[in-house]
């Protein structure tokens, strides 16, 4: 399914989107503030597509979306609703190409998943994990209505992170 935005369509990654994919998780922000994922060609950012990002969107209808601007067609970022291993409720998430930062982009993209979240997927809750440091990300979920509500480290981690969340009814 995919969605839209004034500026932006969001549609589920596949494997046409590994060069992208490879190029975001290699740019110094997203190793800094999300983590290396060891994928080191567009190989192999097509088959962590295939392994991690589309069965996720088989088992539970969401998972990552590539964020393409509408009015070049551009790739732009990454936003998603993520099950992941040692949270109790999905997970909101968004990463960006630096040159398209500070324009507005991930707050239209991650407002219209939240949105989808609890008007189409039915969620009640939504969380939202962060590195303590990463100050841009933290504001930009107190703008979508989350607040942050406790610390954690995910299972084989070593790093606390920041945990917010909303609750349907508060959104």
């Amino acid at each position: 399914m995919i969605f839209e935005t004034e500026r932006l369509e969001l549609r589920p990654t596949s494997e046409k989107d590994a060069e992208f994919i490879y190029k975001l998780f290699n740019t110094p922000d997203w190793i800094e503030y999300i983590g290396d994922r060891n994928i080191h060609s567009i190989t192999e950012a097509r088959n962590y597509i295939k392994a991690k990002m589309m069965p996720q969107f088989q088992r539970l209808g969401f998972g990552n979306y590539t964020v393409i601007r509408k009015s070049d067609g551009a790739k732009i970022g990454s936003c998603g609703l993520y099950d992941r291993e040692g949270l109790t409720n999905i997970d909101i998430g968004f990463a960006f190409l630096s040159e398209y930062g500070k324009q507005g982009y991930a707050y239209e993209a991650a407002f219209k998943l939240k949105d989808m979240a609890f008007q189409q997927f039915n969620l009640d809750k939504l969380i939202a994990i962060t590195r303590k440091e990463n100050l841009s990300s933290q504001k930009l979920l107190k703008k979508l209505g989350l607040y942050q509500t406790d610390t954690i480290i995910l299972p084989g981690e070593t790093v606390e992170l920041a945990l917010y969340s909303i609750n349907k009814s508060s959104s």
